[in-house]
Formats: C-alpha cells, sequence, structure tokens
C-alpha cells in the first residue's frame, strides 16, 4: 500500500500557492500538513479558494506533521529553518539555494548527520549536464541572465548603490562577477546561479552577467560551459510567473522536485 508523502509550506508566495493548486488538482500526490506563513491575511483569503483547504499552523507544528518541510519563504528563513529540520529529523526543500553559499555548513551538516537537504534545480536547464562535466575537468561556467526593469527593481544591488531601473529604454548591464557575490545583491532573481554553481565548479568560479533590458518580456538565461567533455551552450526564456521575479518553470520545476522525493524511480 502506497504511504502519502505529507509536506508543508513555509511560505505562500506564488511558488507554494502552484504547489497547492497541484495539490488540490490531485496533479500532485501528496498530503498538505499545513502552511506557515508572515502574512495569514492574504494566506487565508487563497487556501479559502481550494477545495480541500490546509490548516495554518506554527512552523513547530509543521516540521513535526510533515514528512518534508518546502522552504518558500526567502533565504532569511533557511539557517534556522535547516536547524529545526535537522533536530527534528525531517527532510527540507530550499527554493532559496543562494543562502547556502555564505553558509556552507548547512549542507555540510546535512551531510554529517545524514539529514534530507534537497535543493530543485528551479528555473534553469541543463544541470544534469553541469554536474556529469564537473566528474572530470570543467575550465569555465558562465552564465548571462537578462530580465525586464520589473522583475529586477527593487534588488538590494540597485538600492544600496542607488540605481533605478524604471523608465529604463536601453539594456544596461547591471553586474559581472562570480555567482556568491549575485546572489546576495540579487536574492530574489538569481538563484538559479547558486543552483549551477554548487552543480559545477562552485559559486567563486562560476562568472554570471546580469542585464537589465526593457525589451524582454521573459526571463532569459545563457548558460555556457567548456571542459574536457567538450562545450555546453543552453538558452532558456522562462515566462514570468504571478511574481515578476520567478518565472513559470520554478514552480513546475519544484512541483517536479516534490513528485521525486516520493516517486521509487527517479531518472538521475
Amino acid at each position: 500500500m502506497r504511504v502519502v508523502t505529507k509536506i508543508g509550506l513555509v511560505g505562500c508566495g506564488s511558488i507554494a500557492r502552484e504547489v497547492l493548486r497541484a495539490v488540490d488538482t490531485g496533479r500532485l500526490k501528496v498530503e498538505v500538513a499545513g502552511v506557515t506563513t508572515r502574512t495569514e491575511s492574504t494566506a487565508r483569503e487563497f487556501l479559502a479558494t481550494l477545495s480541500s483547504e490546509p490548516p495554518l499552523i506554527s512552523l513547530e507544528a509543521l516540521i513535526q506533521r510533515s514528512d518534508l518541510v518546502i522552504e518558500l519563504a526567502g533565504g532569511h528563513v533557511v539557517p534556522e529553518l535547516a536547524q529545526r529540520c535537522f533536530e527534528a529529523n525531517t527532510a527540507l526543500m530550499v527554493i532559496s539555494i543562494g543562502a547556502l553559499l555564505d553558509r556552507p555548513q548547512i549542507i555540510d551538516e546535512a551531510r554529517a548527520r545524514n539529514r534530507r537537504l534537497i535543493l530543485p534545480s528551479g528555473a534553469i536547464a541543463g544541470l544534469d549536464a553541469i554536474k556529469s562535466a564537473s566528474a572530470g575537468r570543467l575550465d569555465h561556467v558562465h552564465m548571462t541572465s537578462r530580465k525586464s526593469p520589473r522583475a529586477l527593481s527593487g534588488a538590494p544591488f540597485l538600492v544600496e548603490r542607488g540605481i533605478s531601473v524604471d523608465g529604463m529604454k536601453e539594456p544596461l548591464e547591471l553586474f559581472f562577477g562570480p555567482a556568491r557575490e549575485v546572489v546576495r545583491g540579487f536574492p530574489d532573481n538569481l538563484n538559479i546561479s547558486a543552483a549551477l554553481s554548487l552543480a559545477g565548479v562552485g559559486p567563486d568560479r562560476t562568472m554570471v552577467r546580469v542585464i537589465c533590458d526593457p525589451s524582454v518580456t521573459r526571463n532569459q538565461h545563457h548558460i555556457e560551459a567548456e571542459g574536457d567533455f567538450g562545450k555546453l551552450d543552453i538558452r532558456i526564456e522562462n515566462i514570468p510567473s504571478e511574481n515578476p521575479k520567478t518565472g513559470r518553470l520554478t514552480a513546475m520545476s519544484i512541483i517536479r522536485s516534490i513528485q521525486d522525493y516520493t516517486d521509487p524511480v527517479r531518472l538521475a
């Protein structure tokens, strides 16, 4: 008899809502143990639209009731959430992967304590090829991300430098540097560079270029890698979700990662 996995969601933003809709329509064969969020009033409004309304509960209750806790609230919650899930031996899926680049001890602790820490690929393609290539020599991994002003507005990198992208008429390169730095400056936009760096040559050798382009309507990513395997060239145009900072493919990746977690047969 198949045992149904119970998931708990930390956060109730656009990605969380897609996951909850997938459960509600039967596309995702899991049970929602509960949701915890700082924005309870708006969360209640959304949850009431579902045919089976999951409960809003405390983080402590969420961890205790869930087989898998899914972080959907931003990198600031990751350190404490990871610690509490590890203590309870509850599997944790982290969406804000960029938070782990400055806290590699979280990954180390998961391995040392044999705790499940799942890092979905998000809005990026080709991580399987990058992982395979990293078993040999990888000379370089570069990524160029091109997004609209609406998607990048309010990023800490821009706020700290007093840069406004509102009303831009021409493309502007905002950043070029290592993945470790770009996720600090664009934590809501460039988590995919963190996933790319962990799959390949690491956060200090993975180089990322960020371009703000008022002409684009899709989040565009161009990945180039070269090593003793040959060359890799990947282009992605991701349609934004209801949150312009996040592409639809991100939510799809989370849903598929949950499916993989529950499926005994997995394409690695």
